[in-house]
């Protein structure tokens, strides 16, 4: 036992070391940041096209004065919903042949018209591309019924403004786990699959036959797998840091202002290294069993395909679980091992209690030491082709 922990310890102090210590661990923990820079600068321009192609725009053949009190209602129901959420309306003036001044407009495409109103607030008859029970259709309803209503002084109504309520606490802690739960996810597949290539470069230039005749194979499997969670979490480490630094200089306030998970930033902090580190050998045993496996990156990228949709079905699992953490679904991703590190962390952004927690990192625990030992037992199978042939029912004693 000593024998296999010394040669576990070996290995991780060499791997981790020529992972930290290199340069290009450098580029790695920028890595984050180019899907970052790309992600929020697509999204911000997806974000800006969609805005301008779902608002449907509305002709309004009217007299000024009946555009001009639809108009008013328009901007009274913006400031309700917002100005995106309303159909954008556009004035013309009657013309002597109304048919084909509908006709015209609907064919125009500089604004590209959904729809025209036409009869004013009398008798009003709206003709385009939309159904009766649409959303359009129903505002422009509402822009009629409030057009046609006195031009009364507006209701008032006294509103007090409190710093939070039970309601926004809530949802800011539902964005969080969402938030984090997407993370942890991100980040282990992106770090889990640097275990694929760094076993494929040994594999081909036969270092890790040089390595297996000086350590048990398992030591060696452990002490790779235990490497690249030190330098995982050396950077995740690094990306915390940098972010709280980063909101420390932007935002008026700095990280006290963030909506506080239900456990507390520092309890969240913790857990959330732990959760990475449980998810991270969850998965890490399964990339490094497959890398083991393969002979060329192709075959590696063949392989890894159906473990990453299966990670990615296990997150949908584990979204579930956001905003009803004790209800069937979110026990049930809580219980199984591998959702189980997403859900635990997604409980403590909505959930205060710690004892959930003691109990999910030792099951979680349980199951890495299972994972490790069924991972161990078929890399020395892979690697080497070493040992005589198991039946696969006699697979666990081997």
């Amino acid at each position: 036992m000593m024998r296999f922990v010394r040669s576990a310890f070996v290995i991780a102090r060499r791997d981790f070391a020529a992972t930290v210590l290199s340069k290009t661990f450098i580029f790695f923990l920028l890595a984050p940041l180019f899907p970052l820079l790309f992600g929020g600068t697509f999204g911000s321009m997806s974000a800006r096209i969609a805005s301008q192609t779902a608002k449907p725009v509305v002709a309004i053949i009217s007299s000024q004065a009946d555009f001009d009190r639809l108009s008013q209602a328009r901007d009274e129901l913006a400031q309700a919903v917002g100005d995106d959420n309303v159909p954008k309306i556009v004035h013309y003036a009657p013309e002597p042949n109304a048919a084909a001044q509908v006709k015209t407009l609907l064919a125009s495409t500089d604004p590209p018209i959904r729809a025209v109103l036409t009869g004013g607030l009398d008798d009003p008859h709206l003709t385009g591309s939309i159904t009766g029970d649409g959303g359009t259709t129903g505002q422009l309803r509402l822009l009629l019924a409030n057009a046609r209503a006195s031009a009364a002084s507006e209701p008032t109504l006294p509103v007090t403004s409190v710093q939070t309520s039970s309601g926004s606490i809530t949802n800011d802690r539902a964005v969080t786990a969402q938030i984090a739960q997407t993370l942890l996810f991100i980040l282990t597949i992106l770090l889990s699959g640097m275990l694929l290539s760094q076993l494929i470069e040994e594999k081909s230039n036969k270092i890790i036959e040089v390595i297996a005749a000086a350590v048990p194979i398992d030591a060696m499997f452990v002490g790779k797998l235990f490497a690249m969670l030190a330098a995982s979490v050396t950077g995740l480490v690094v990306w915390i840091s940098a972010g709280a630094l980063l909101v420390q200089m932007i935002k008026h306030g700095g990280v006290a202002t963030l909506p506080a998970p239900a456990i507390g930033w520092w309890g969240f902090l913790v857990l959330t290294i732990i959760y990475f580190a449980m998810n991270y050998l969850l998965l890490g045993a399964a990339f490094l069993t497959i890398g083991a496996q393969a002979s060329t990156a192709r075959e590696v990228q063949t392989m890894s395909m159906p473990v990453t949709f299966g990670q990615m079905l296990l997150l949908l699992l584990a979204s579930t679980a956001i905003g009803a953490p004790d209800s069937t679904y979110g026990i049930a991703a809580a219980v199984f091992p591998l959702s189980s590190p997403l859900t635990m962390l997604a409980r403590a952004a909505e959930r205060p209690e710690w004892w959930p927690h003691v109990i999910a990192i030792l099951w979680q625990a349980l199951w890495v030491g299972v994972i490790l030992r069924m991972g161990s037992q078929l890399f020395r199978k892979t690697v080497l082709k070493s040992g005589p042939r198991t039946k696969w029912w006699r697979f666990g004693r081997a």
